[in-house]
């Protein structure tokens, strides 16, 4: 899943009761959460079907030296996965992903939004 994550890529939990239309959008990874393959739409198509796809204000980041970009990259993302289950959501939206280097020693830098996906408008407390 690392490799295809870029800023617009959507994340949903494993185990998050989706609507139909999505589940066949999701593709699964060993880590317990599973990207939404077309996340354009997804948006649209949730409040047209009776689902909510709430956005929590302030932007979360995660960066991770490390000379194996992949291995930065999971690592930034489980960082960035604990804070968003601190906010007790079942998704997160990239919102950049950047890779640079600081003294000839590599990075990758993630941006994000923890979003809650669920039937209904009220967000659970």
């Amino acid at each position: 899943m690392t490799g295809a994550i870029a800023a617009g890529s959507i994340l949903v939990q494993e185990g998050t009761r989706l609507p139909d239309f999505l589940r066949l959008q999701c593709e699964s990874d060993s880590n317990g959460w599973a990207a939404v393959k077309d996340a354009r739409s997804t948006f649209e198509k949730t409040q047209e079907e009776g689902w909510t796809f709430f956005f929590m204000a302030g932007e979360i980041k995660a960066t991770v030296f490390g000379f194996d970009k992949q291995k930065a990259l999971r690592a930034a993302l489980e960082r960035l996965i604990t804070d968003v289950k601190s906010q007790h959501c079942n998704s997160i939206e990239i919102t950049r992903v950047v890779g640079k280097s600081f003294l000839r020693v590599p990075y990758v830098s993630v941006s994000a939004h923890a979003r809650h996906l669920q039937k209904g408008m009220s967000f659970p407390g």
